[in-house]
């Protein structure tokens, strides 16, 4: 599956005074991609060039690059070089430069727009999404430590719980190790743990979130 933006980040590079600032912003249609360009162009409108590139689609359906002025070929298609090598989608970067009066050449200018654009993805939040079931596990509260336990030591992602009449914990895995997942749960409590799946769905993890997203 390609990668995504979570949350997007900004980084600027100095090359021969020059300043080079690129964003990141996540996007999902061209229109938002447009609006963000259109944004940055303002807050940076005393800048002599605004260039930018983006990808949508989970095969890169749409693809665009802009050089707004710099030599051809050496601000847009570098950016957008960038974002296709890391296997990102649904993400548009623009790089605003600053000139600091001093020509760096073709050469030069490719290196910084990418150093720029590498930069601000390093400070974003990337997100792959995989194939996953979304399953509760019910039971009584003499279970209940053994299960916490289990969940931690195996890195199993609990999105909630439940603390009634009996303990309810709703979790996300990859699909291809839910049987054994399940197959452990049982064990671990004697066959006493309620296993039911709730949906297929794709998740991602995000920092310390999980996020969860409907199956296509």
């Amino acid at each position: 599956m390609p990668k995504s933006i979570y949350s997007g980040g900004s980084f600027e590079l100095e090359e021969k005074k020059s300043r080079f600032i690129a964003h990141i912003e996540p996007i999902t249609t061209e229109d938002e991609a447009t609006n963000f360009i259109q944004t940055m162009k303002k807050q940076y409108y005393d800048a002599r060039h605004n260039c930018y590139a983006f990808v949508i689609g989970d095969n890169s359906e749409i693809v665009r690059s802009s050089d707004d002025g710099e030599p051809s070929g050496t601000a847009g298609r570098p950016i957008l070089e960038v974002l296709t090598a890391e296997g990102v989608t649904n993400a548009v970067c623009v790089v605003t430069r600053y000139f600091g009066g001093t020509l760096l050449g073709t050469g030069g200018l490719v290196r910084a727009y990418q150093g720029a654009t590498k930069g601000a993805l390093n400070n974003s939040v990337i997100i792959e999404k995989k194939e996953g079931i979304k399953f509760s596990v019910s039971c009584d509260y003499t279970d209940v430590g053994k299960l916490q336990y289990h969940f931690s030591n195996k890195g199993i992602r609990v999105l909630s719980s439940d603390y009634g009449a009996c303990v309810s914990f709703n979790i996300v895995v990859e699909s291809d190790s839910f049987e054994a997942i399940k197959k452990d749960l049982t064990e671990l409590t004697s066959g006493r743990a309620l296993i039911k799946i709730i949906e297929k769905c794709m998740f991602a993890d995000a920092d310390k979130d999980v996020l969860v997203y409907p199956k296509d």
